[in-house]
């Protein structure tokens, strides 16, 4: 049995922060049911579903991935008994997990305050781009736009050059990992209080928080940081190089670690006395980054990784997708599932990260149908009879 498999959560997301928050919820047992609009369903449907090359069955690489483990009720929540059908759903569930804009889930009717009238054990939660008040809640968010105001892009890039985004998309899925973190935590307090709470979870406060000590630098010293490529500010190597194909890293974070790699390049220069120590090494940075470079690129990557780790020294390759969800460690901990898909045929994509000694059973269901799983869910949870369930239907109220 799964660790959450206690937990009925109504998915109300789209497009990446939420349905991410809500798959991971969902890989851990949660029952997840998502609701959507009847007709399309929620908009993640819609990206890539005809993209030639990132589809199967017509169903995107998104809603492949983030719709995973999840049950699907279609709903009209603009209808008077859609509502009221989703207010006896909440009666019954212990979490509503949204992204919507500001605004929104009151305009519905479907805010904390209005459905802890229907249940008060009920916890929800909110990511959005900026959080629910504030100067600057009502500013539209996308990922990129939370990187920005983050302050991480500022960091990323080479110096001389532009500002760059994080390469996946931690604007969003920052979102929807604090997004369940935060549930879980209002999940234990209920334990003690026996009352639910709303969790607000702002994009650009993940981007803050993830700073981290960086953020505590620049009050200590009031200066910006700046580019800095792959490079570390103090640490020399720590950095990527070029070799005879990929690159590697080589990430020195001690002296010892660096007399350990000029060991193993065996070059006269870089094994000079004066470099054994960082200031040393500081003090002919550009020299001495210029030096290693043309050493590395005499060999290949593969080569030089058998030979650092024969030394101990803390090395990696540059992997793209093909060789990092090749890496036979991240094969051995199940992060690559081969999920078979209702239509047919099978898509792989990455696991569960969370490893559990005691409720950590891996299953990864596909995504569901528009409102594949209404009559379950309406029959089953809330005891309709089929006569209810079949007039609902008739009137459009439900899919």
């Amino acid at each position: 049995m799964k660790a959450l498999s206690d937990l009925i959560v109504l998915d109300l997301t789209h497009m990446l922060s939420g349905p991410y928050g809500a798959m991971l919820l969902a890989d851990l047992g949660a029952e997840t049911i998502k609701v959507e609009p009847p007709g399309k369903g929620e908009a993640t449907r819609r990206l890539l579903e005809n993209d030639p090359h990132h589809s199967h069955n017509g169903i995107g690489a998104y809603m492949l991935t983030l719709g995973r483990n999840k049950k699907s009720v279609a709903i009209d929540l603009k209808a008077p008994d859609g509502i009221a059908l989703f207010y006896e759903l909440v009666k019954r569930a212990d979490v509503v997990f949204t992204n919507f804009g500001p605004g929104v889930t009151t305009r519905l009717g479907i805010d904390h305050d209005t459905l802890a009238r229907h249940n008060p054990r009920i916890i929800t939660c909110a990511v959005s781009g900026f959080g629910e008040y504030g100067p600057g809640t009502n500013r539209p968010a996308f990922d990129l736009v939370a990187q920005g105001y983050g302050g991480g892009m500022s960091i990323t890039g080479f110096p001389g050059g532009p500002p760059t985004k994080a390469g996946i998309p931690i604007g969003d899925l920052g979102g929807g990992i604090f997004g369940a973190l935060g549930i879980l935590a209002a999940l234990h307090a209920r334990q003690r209080t026996g009352r639910g709470q709303h969790v607000d979870i702002s994009m650009q406060d993940c981007q803050i928080s993830m700073l981290t000590y960086m953020a505590t630098m620049h009050f200590l010293s009031g200066q910006e940081i700046g580019l800095t490529g792959n490079g570390h500010f103090r640490h020399i190597p720590y950095n990527t190089y070029p070799t005879k194909d990929r690159h590697i890293i080589l990430a020195c974070v001690t002296d010892q670690a660096w007399q350990n790699v000029a060991r193993v390049l065996g070059d006269p220069w870089l094994s000079d006395p004066s470099l054994a120590l960082h200031p040393g090494r500081a003090a002919k940075r550009e020299e001495f980054e210029a030096r290693l470079t043309r050493v590395l690129q005499t060999e290949t990557c593969e080569t030089w990784l058998e030979r650092f780790s024969k030394a101990d020294v803390p090395t990696a390759p540059v992997n793209d997708f093909g060789h990092a969800l090749a890496d036979p460690q991240v094969l051995a901990r199940n992060m690559v599932v081969s999920v078979k898909q209702t239509g047919g045929g099978e898509v792989k994509m990455p696991g569960n990260p969370v490893k559990l000694s005691e409720t950590g059973e891996d299953s990864f269901a596909p995504h569901p149908s528009v409102g594949q799983h209404t009559d379950e869910v309406l029959i089953g949870l809330l005891g309709m009879s089929e006569t209810e369930v079949a007039d609902l239907r008739a009137r459009s109220v439900i899919q």
